[in-house]
């Protein structure tokens, strides 16, 4: 007896690649750059004071932050309640199935329900010659109501006007979301995480992230302080001994970090995300900020496409 022969094996995930099947991976890569991007505010904002240049990073680290955040959420806030937290404005859908179900029981209602569409249909219709046809062949009588039950639940998805259909609904979820404010549910969301130490493991894993970046990085490190060091330093060779300093104190200072929860950086670190949280719940500057993202969010074409392949 032959054997099937064997099933390939998926390649590996290529980074950023849509066209290649694997949701998880492209999670992986998206949690990992949030990561990366919170590590690099907190970093950055704990060491502003000492290099205030670190101000621009922190700045955009702090925008890619808050809108990872916001995406998230907007997508997430529409399905359930993110991180299983039972915070209001959330699981749009779920909670609203009935209203939904309501419009759109009104929509078929009043375009498809009405005299002029279903005398079309019945004209159409040959009942007199489909019964007798059938009772000419009982014998197949079952194959000929499948077959004409699947025919008929054909012809009335083909009735229904997608584009109509989808555009009430992609309307019912956008209002939604812009009645909602989600700056005080993502600020009260975190704030829930960093009390029950769900954060902790976020943190370690920025930590050891902005490790890894730091090694990957190292010979940008030294071209910049080569660039920067005068011409007296470059000649002597003591900008290479600046460079060595200046990793192995940013390597010792990310050791530290991860063994040490009690270390000062990893503190302010842990402050910064509880301001952070506060912030999004009473800070207006910040609650404007998080609602225009969710704005331009909403008005992006690929969050509207998005809406309109639920419904094809």
């Amino acid at each position: 007896m032959s054997r099937a022969a064997p099933q390939p094996r998926p390649g590996p995930l290529l980074r950023l690649n849509p066209a290649q099947p694997g949701a998880a991976g492209i999670k992986v890569i998206a949690t990992g750059l949030l990561v990366v991007m919170a590590a690099v505010f907190v970093v950055t904002r704990a060491f502003e004071p000492r290099y205030p240049w670190l101000g621009y990073v922190k700045a955009f680290a702090e925008a890619a932050m808050v809108g990872g955040v916001a995406d998230w959420f907007a997508v997430t806030a529409l399905f359930r309640h993110p991180l299983g937290l039972p915070i209001p404005h959330t699981a749009i859908i779920p909670r609203n199935k009935d209203r939904i179900a309501d419009t759109l029981a009104q929509f078929l209602r009043d375009n498809f329900l009405v005299a002029s569409v279903v005398a079309r249909r019945m004209r159409g219709m040959d009942l007199a010659g489909a019964a007798g046809r059938f009772l000419q062949s009982p014998t197949d009588g079952g194959a000929r109501i499948r077959q004409g039950a699947s025919r008929l639940i054909a012809d009335v998805f083909e009735a229904l006007d997608d584009e109509r259909l989808g555009g009430i609904v992609k309307q019912a979820i956008s209002t939604r979301l812009r009645q909602a404010e989600v700056a005080p549910v993502m600020g009260a969301a975190l704030a829930s995480a960093i009390n029950e130490d769900r954060h902790v493991p976020m943190l370690e894993a920025g930590i050891r992230a902005l490790a890894r970046t730091l090694d990957a990085n190292e010979s940008l490190i030294r071209e910049l302080v080569r660039k920067r060091a005068s011409w007296f330093l470059r000649l002597a060779g003591l900008d290479e001994k600046l460079a060595d300093s200046i990793l192995d104190g940013l390597r010792k200072v990310t050791v530290e970090m991860s063994t040490d929860p009690a270390h000062p950086v990893r503190v302010r670190m842990e402050q910064a995300l509880a301001d952070l949280a506060n912030d999004l719940q009473t800070d207006a500057d910040t609650r404007a900020r998080v609602e225009g993202w969710k704005e331009e969010l909403l008005a992006n074409t690929s969050v509207a496409l998005w809406l309109d392949t639920l419904w094809q």
